[in-house]
């Protein structure tokens, strides 16, 4: 019996790890989707830089190719007309700002599914423009830490035209202007350092720090629960870490 509890376990983790494997292809397809109709139909990564970060983060996801190229077809065909991206904005619990990226092919369905989590952790889901302004464009780089130090990323990345460097657990994390993104990393990669991942992405002006852990673990289970909808994106927020 307890070889057959041990493998019923196994079955139900790769079960999981299968749910959360798909979820996140789907997300990267329309991810995909979304960049190719911004780049004017564009399906070449090298003219297409929403494209090329898109099919990167896919690589990184270990998302087959086949995958990445059945993506990009059906960017390129009628249903890419399906999926929109749409923006939110709202205040999480104890007035943390966050802003929502979503791809969806009913705005509806997806609103009304964002205002539920909102509703029940106690935020506020907002107008367009009530807190897009706390936040600005940036270029984002995780670095591996290796061997480094973040004095040897600092001065590397300041002199490859970074405009701010902070760590982030094992990793170090780069700014740059969001125009810089793509020479910073292929800079900092010439001098070899190891890229886990670059991506456009909104940074805070103003981080709100929360002291009490309480209240900390409340607002991150919210920011969690928006990010495992299989219509959202990306989510920002400026609470400070």
């Amino acid at each position: 019996m307890s070889g057959h509890s041990k493998w019923a376990q196994i079955k139900r983790q790769k079960g999981v790890a299968d749910i959360k494997r798909g979820q996140a292809f789907t997300k990267i397809s329309n991810a995909i989707t979304i960049a190719v109709k911004q780049g004017g139909g564009a399906t070449d990564p090298g003219q297409n830089f929403r494209l090329r970060l898109a099919i990167e983060k896919a690589r990184g996801l270990n998302m087959p190719r086949e995958n990445i190229e059945r993506a990009i077809q059906r960017a390129s065909g009628k249903q890419a007309g399906e999926i929109e991206e749409v923006v939110y904005e709202g205040f999480a619990p104890f007035g943390v700002s966050v802003i929502i990226e979503a791809a969806t092919d009913n705005k509806q369905r997806t609103a009304s599914e964002i205002k539920n989590v909102f509703d029940k952790a106690g935020g506020t889901l907002a107008q367009p423009g009530a807190v897009s302004y706390q936040f600005q464009p940036t270029g984002k780089i995780m670095l591996k830490k290796e061997s480094h130090t973040l004095d040897d990323v600092f001065l590397s990345a300041a002199e490859s035209g970074a405009e701010d460097v902070g760590e982030m657990g094992d990793a170090f994390v780069v700014y740059t202007k969001a125009s810089d993104l793509t020479k910073v990393s292929e800079a900092l990669s010439a001098k070899e350092f190891s890229v886990i991942q670059t991506e456009l992405s909104k940074r805070p002006i103003s981080p709100v720090v929360i002291g009490e852990a309480e209240k900390l673990a409340k607002i991150r289970s919210f920011i969690a629960k928006l990010e495992e909808m299989d219509d959202v994106q990306k989510v920002y927020s400026n609470l400070g870490i």
